[in-house]
Protein backbone atom coordinates (compact mmCIF):
# COMPACT_ATOMS: atom_id res chain seq x y z
CA UNK A 1 0.00 0.00 0.00
CA UNK A 2 1.45 3.44 -0.90
CA UNK A 3 2.37 5.80 1.94
CA UNK A 4 -0.10 8.38 0.60
CA UNK A 5 -3.10 6.69 -1.05
CA UNK A 6 -4.22 8.45 -4.21
CA UNK A 7 -1.00 10.42 -4.73
CA UNK A 8 0.07 10.11 -8.39
CA UNK A 9 2.10 12.14 -10.89
CA UNK A 10 -1.08 13.85 -12.08
CA UNK A 11 -1.85 15.15 -8.57
CA UNK A 12 -1.60 18.88 -8.05
CA UNK A 13 0.41 20.40 -5.23
CA UNK A 14 -2.82 21.27 -3.41
CA UNK A 15 -4.11 17.71 -3.84
CA UNK A 16 -0.83 16.26 -2.62
CA UNK A 17 -0.99 18.35 0.54
CA UNK A 18 -4.59 17.27 1.19
CA UNK A 19 -3.82 13.61 0.58
CA UNK A 20 -0.81 13.72 2.91
CA UNK A 21 -2.88 15.36 5.65
CA UNK A 22 -5.60 12.72 5.19
CA UNK A 23 -3.02 9.94 5.57
CA UNK A 24 -1.56 11.56 8.69
CA UNK A 25 -5.01 12.08 10.24
CA UNK A 26 -5.90 8.45 9.53
CA UNK A 27 -2.74 7.45 11.39
CA UNK A 28 -3.80 9.70 14.32
CA UNK A 29 -0.74 11.91 14.02
CA UNK A 30 -0.90 15.31 15.67
CA UNK A 31 -0.73 18.47 13.53
CA UNK A 32 -1.49 16.55 10.33
CA UNK A 33 -2.16 19.59 8.14
CA UNK A 34 0.91 21.48 9.32
CA UNK A 35 3.13 18.42 8.97
CA UNK A 36 1.84 17.81 5.45
CA UNK A 37 2.63 21.36 4.41
CA UNK A 38 6.10 21.33 5.93
CA UNK A 39 7.07 17.99 4.42
CA UNK A 40 5.63 18.83 1.01
CA UNK A 41 7.50 22.13 1.00
CA UNK A 42 10.70 20.38 1.99
CA UNK A 43 10.32 17.73 -0.73
CA UNK A 44 9.62 20.33 -3.42
CA UNK A 45 11.96 23.01 -2.01
CA UNK A 46 9.08 25.49 -1.90
CA UNK A 47 8.23 27.86 0.93
CA UNK A 48 4.68 28.44 2.15
CA UNK A 49 3.92 31.25 -0.31
CA UNK A 50 5.18 29.24 -3.29
CA UNK A 51 3.16 26.19 -2.27
CA UNK A 52 0.11 28.45 -2.43
CA UNK A 53 1.02 30.22 -5.67
CA UNK A 54 1.82 26.90 -7.40
CA UNK A 55 -1.12 25.01 -5.88
CA UNK A 56 -2.44 23.88 -9.27
CA UNK A 57 0.87 22.65 -10.69
CA UNK A 58 0.99 18.90 -11.29
CA UNK A 59 3.70 16.82 -9.63
CA UNK A 60 6.26 14.88 -11.60
CA UNK A 61 6.94 11.22 -10.93
CA UNK A 62 10.22 12.11 -9.22
CA UNK A 63 8.46 14.62 -6.97
CA UNK A 64 5.80 12.07 -6.04
CA UNK A 65 8.55 9.63 -5.06
CA UNK A 66 10.25 12.25 -2.86
CA UNK A 67 7.00 13.28 -1.20
CA UNK A 68 6.00 9.65 -0.59
CA UNK A 69 9.37 8.84 0.98
CA UNK A 70 9.05 11.70 3.47
CA UNK A 71 5.44 10.83 4.26
CA UNK A 72 6.43 7.22 4.95
CA UNK A 73 8.96 8.41 7.51
CA UNK A 74 6.37 10.58 9.27
CA UNK A 75 3.91 7.67 9.32
CA UNK A 76 6.55 5.77 11.32
CA UNK A 77 6.28 8.59 13.90
CA UNK A 78 9.58 10.23 12.98
CA UNK A 79 9.19 13.90 13.98
CA UNK A 80 9.06 16.42 11.15
CA UNK A 81 12.07 18.24 12.58
CA UNK A 82 14.10 15.03 12.31
CA UNK A 83 13.01 14.52 8.72
CA UNK A 84 13.82 18.04 7.55
CA UNK A 85 16.81 18.43 9.89
CA UNK A 86 15.87 21.68 11.55
CA UNK A 87 13.63 23.11 14.27
CA UNK A 88 12.68 26.64 15.30
CA UNK A 89 13.40 27.67 18.88
CA UNK A 90 13.00 31.19 20.25
CA UNK A 91 12.66 32.43 16.64
CA UNK A 92 16.04 30.87 15.76
CA UNK A 93 16.20 28.11 13.16
CA UNK A 94 18.43 25.34 14.54
CA UNK A 95 19.88 22.31 12.81
CA UNK A 96 19.10 19.05 14.61
CA UNK A 97 20.51 15.54 14.27
CA UNK A 98 19.98 12.15 15.93
CA UNK A 99 22.60 13.22 18.49
CA UNK A 100 20.50 16.01 20.03
CA UNK A 101 17.16 16.44 21.74
CA UNK A 102 14.45 17.91 19.56
CA UNK A 103 14.07 21.51 20.89
CA UNK A 104 10.58 21.99 22.31
CA UNK A 105 8.46 25.08 23.04
CA UNK A 106 8.28 24.12 26.74
CA UNK A 107 12.03 24.70 27.01
CA UNK A 108 11.56 28.34 26.00
CA UNK A 109 10.23 28.77 29.55
CA UNK A 110 13.87 28.55 30.73
CA UNK A 111 14.82 31.47 28.49
CA UNK A 112 11.82 33.46 29.74
CA UNK A 113 12.72 32.86 33.40
CA UNK A 114 16.37 33.77 32.83
CA UNK A 115 15.56 36.99 30.99
CA UNK A 116 12.95 37.96 33.58
CA UNK A 117 15.64 37.77 36.27
CA UNK A 118 18.21 39.63 34.20
CA UNK A 119 15.70 42.40 33.56
CA UNK A 120 15.11 42.83 37.32
CA UNK A 121 18.85 43.42 37.60
CA UNK A 122 18.91 45.88 34.70
CA UNK A 123 21.65 43.71 33.21
CA UNK A 124 20.60 43.11 29.59
CA UNK A 125 23.51 45.15 28.24
CA UNK A 126 26.14 43.99 30.75
CA UNK A 127 28.98 41.57 29.87
CA UNK A 128 27.34 38.61 31.58
CA UNK A 129 28.97 35.19 31.70
CA UNK A 130 26.65 32.27 30.91
CA UNK A 131 26.87 28.49 31.29
CA UNK A 132 24.60 25.95 29.58
CA UNK A 133 24.96 22.43 31.02
CA UNK A 134 24.09 19.69 28.55
CA UNK A 135 23.63 22.05 25.62
CA UNK A 136 22.51 19.56 22.95
CA UNK A 137 21.68 21.60 19.86
CA UNK A 138 22.75 24.77 21.68
CA UNK A 139 19.15 25.98 21.88
CA UNK A 140 19.26 27.58 25.34
CA UNK A 141 22.68 29.17 25.00
CA UNK A 142 22.06 30.56 21.52
CA UNK A 143 18.64 31.93 22.45
CA UNK A 144 20.17 33.75 25.42
CA UNK A 145 23.11 35.10 23.44
CA UNK A 146 20.71 36.38 20.79
CA UNK A 147 18.97 38.45 23.48
CA UNK A 148 22.01 39.44 25.59
CA UNK A 149 24.23 41.22 23.10
CA UNK A 150 27.21 41.71 25.45
CA UNK A 151 27.15 38.26 27.06
CA UNK A 152 29.55 35.38 26.47
CA UNK A 153 29.09 31.75 27.34
CA UNK A 154 30.35 28.22 27.80
CA UNK A 155 28.20 25.29 26.68
CA UNK A 156 28.99 21.74 27.83
CA UNK A 157 27.88 18.33 26.69
CA UNK A 158 29.05 14.75 27.16
CA UNK A 159 28.38 13.97 23.49
CA UNK A 160 30.93 15.10 20.87
CA UNK A 161 28.29 14.70 18.16
CA UNK A 162 25.91 16.99 20.02
CA UNK A 163 28.63 19.60 20.45
CA UNK A 164 29.30 19.47 16.72
CA UNK A 165 25.65 20.33 16.07
CA UNK A 166 25.72 23.16 18.63
CA UNK A 167 28.93 24.61 17.17
CA UNK A 168 27.41 24.47 13.70
CA UNK A 169 24.31 26.31 14.88
CA UNK A 170 26.40 28.95 16.63
CA UNK A 171 28.43 29.53 13.49
CA UNK A 172 25.39 29.78 11.25
CA UNK A 173 23.77 32.28 13.63
CA UNK A 174 26.98 34.36 13.89
CA UNK A 175 27.27 33.65 17.62
CA UNK A 176 30.32 31.37 17.62
CA UNK A 177 32.72 34.12 18.69
CA UNK A 178 30.81 34.55 21.94
CA UNK A 179 30.61 30.93 23.08
CA UNK A 180 33.00 28.06 23.80
CA UNK A 181 31.78 24.47 23.54
CA UNK A 182 33.38 22.01 25.97
CA UNK A 183 33.19 18.22 26.02
CA UNK A 184 32.69 17.18 29.65
CA UNK A 185 30.24 15.72 32.14
CA UNK A 186 28.07 18.46 33.72
CA UNK A 187 30.75 21.14 34.31
CA UNK A 188 33.89 19.11 35.03
CA UNK A 189 36.92 21.34 34.57
CA UNK A 190 34.81 24.44 33.94
CA UNK A 191 35.72 27.42 36.09
CA UNK A 192 33.16 29.88 37.41
CA UNK A 193 31.82 32.21 38.36
CA UNK A 194 28.83 32.59 36.04
CA UNK A 195 26.07 35.17 36.18
CA UNK A 196 23.60 32.68 34.76
CA UNK A 197 23.61 28.88 34.65
CA UNK A 198 20.90 27.09 32.67
CA UNK A 199 20.21 23.46 31.94
CA UNK A 200 17.64 21.18 30.37
CA UNK A 201 19.02 17.96 31.85
CA UNK A 202 17.88 14.38 31.21
CA UNK A 203 15.00 13.88 33.64
CA UNK A 204 12.96 10.87 32.52
CA UNK A 205 12.93 7.91 34.90
CA UNK A 206 14.82 5.04 33.29
CA UNK A 207 11.91 2.62 33.63
CA UNK A 208 9.52 5.05 31.94
CA UNK A 209 11.49 5.61 28.72
CA UNK A 210 10.07 2.50 27.02
CA UNK A 211 6.52 3.85 27.54
CA UNK A 212 7.10 7.26 25.92
CA UNK A 213 5.50 8.33 22.67
CA UNK A 214 7.41 6.86 19.71
CA UNK A 215 8.37 10.36 18.51
CA UNK A 216 10.42 10.68 21.70
CA UNK A 217 11.32 7.09 22.55
CA UNK A 218 12.54 6.13 19.09
CA UNK A 219 14.13 9.37 17.89
CA UNK A 220 15.44 11.43 20.82
CA UNK A 221 18.88 10.26 22.02
CA UNK A 222 18.77 8.17 25.20
CA UNK A 223 21.59 10.27 26.66
CA UNK A 224 19.31 13.30 26.59
CA UNK A 225 16.36 11.50 28.20
CA UNK A 226 17.60 9.09 30.88
CA UNK A 227 17.67 10.73 34.31
CA UNK A 228 18.38 7.53 36.22
CA UNK A 229 16.12 5.38 38.36
CA UNK A 230 14.13 8.33 39.73
CA UNK A 231 14.84 10.91 37.04
CA UNK A 232 16.87 13.08 39.43
CA UNK A 233 20.48 12.02 38.81
CA UNK A 234 21.43 15.14 36.87
CA UNK A 235 19.69 17.50 39.29
CA UNK A 236 21.82 16.00 42.06
CA UNK A 237 24.96 16.56 40.02
CA UNK A 238 24.01 20.13 39.17
CA UNK A 239 23.12 20.89 42.80
CA UNK A 240 26.55 19.66 43.91
CA UNK A 241 28.27 22.08 41.49
CA UNK A 242 25.94 25.07 41.71
CA UNK A 243 27.55 27.08 44.50
CA UNK A 244 30.98 26.66 42.91
CA UNK A 245 29.70 27.85 39.55
CA UNK A 246 27.43 30.73 40.52
CA UNK A 247 28.61 34.31 40.92
CA UNK A 248 27.40 36.03 44.13
CA UNK A 249 24.41 37.48 42.27
CA UNK A 250 24.13 34.63 39.79
CA UNK A 251 21.07 32.56 39.02
CA UNK A 252 20.57 28.89 38.17
CA UNK A 253 17.54 27.93 36.03
CA UNK A 254 16.73 24.31 35.19
CA UNK A 255 13.94 22.64 33.26
CA UNK A 256 11.65 20.32 35.22
CA UNK A 257 9.69 17.27 34.23
CA UNK A 258 6.02 17.15 35.18
CA UNK A 259 5.65 16.63 38.93
CA UNK A 260 9.35 17.06 39.72
CA UNK A 261 9.27 20.51 41.33
CA UNK A 262 9.08 19.36 44.99
CA UNK A 263 11.93 16.86 44.67
CA UNK A 264 14.23 19.23 42.77
CA UNK A 265 13.39 22.07 45.16
CA UNK A 266 14.46 19.85 48.08
CA UNK A 267 17.71 18.87 46.34
CA UNK A 268 18.65 22.49 45.68
CA UNK A 269 17.68 23.59 49.19
CA UNK A 270 19.80 20.84 50.74
CA UNK A 271 22.70 22.07 48.59
CA UNK A 272 22.43 25.49 50.27
CA UNK A 273 20.61 27.26 47.46
CA UNK A 274 17.63 29.58 47.82
CA UNK A 275 14.87 28.43 45.48
CA UNK A 276 12.31 30.73 43.89
CA UNK A 277 8.92 30.04 42.35
CA UNK A 278 8.76 27.71 39.37
CA UNK A 279 7.66 29.30 36.12
CA UNK A 280 4.88 27.41 34.34
CA UNK A 281 4.90 26.55 30.65
CA UNK A 282 1.98 27.28 28.31
CA UNK A 283 0.29 24.10 29.53
CA UNK A 284 0.38 25.28 33.15
CA UNK A 285 3.03 22.75 34.21
CA UNK A 286 5.84 24.08 36.50
CA UNK A 287 8.70 23.96 34.01
CA UNK A 288 11.53 26.33 34.99
CA UNK A 289 12.92 26.34 38.53
CA UNK A 290 15.25 29.15 39.59
CA UNK A 291 17.73 29.10 42.47
CA UNK A 292 20.52 31.31 43.76
CA UNK A 293 23.03 31.59 46.56
CA UNK A 294 21.35 34.73 47.92
CA UNK A 295 17.78 34.64 49.25
CA UNK A 296 16.78 38.00 47.80
CA UNK A 297 17.61 36.76 44.30
CA UNK A 298 15.27 33.77 44.42
CA UNK A 299 12.68 35.84 42.64
CA UNK A 300 9.30 35.00 41.20
CA UNK A 301 9.63 34.48 37.45
CA UNK A 302 6.05 33.68 36.53
CA UNK A 303 5.12 36.60 34.30
CA UNK A 304 5.14 35.59 30.59
CA UNK A 305 7.40 37.55 28.24
CA UNK A 306 5.15 36.86 25.27
CA UNK A 307 7.89 35.43 23.06
CA UNK A 308 7.42 31.96 21.64
CA UNK A 309 8.64 30.22 18.56
CA UNK A 310 6.38 29.36 15.70
CA UNK A 311 6.49 25.63 15.16
CA UNK A 312 4.48 25.32 12.00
Amino acid sequence: MPAVPGLTPDSSIAEAQRLMADAFNLARLDNAETDARLLLGHALQLDRSKLFSQANRLLTADEVARVSALAARRLKHEPVSRIIGRKEFWSLMLDVSPAVLDPRPDTETIVEAALAYIDTQGARDKPLRLLDIGTGSGALMLALLSELKSATGIATDISPDALAVARGNAGRLNLASRCDFILCNIADGVSGPFDLVVSNPPYIEHSVIATLDPEVRDYDPALALDGGHDGLDFYRAIAAEARRLLAPRGLLVVELGAGQEPAVRDLFTMAGLHVGDARADLGGIPRALSASSLPELAITTKKPLGKASGND
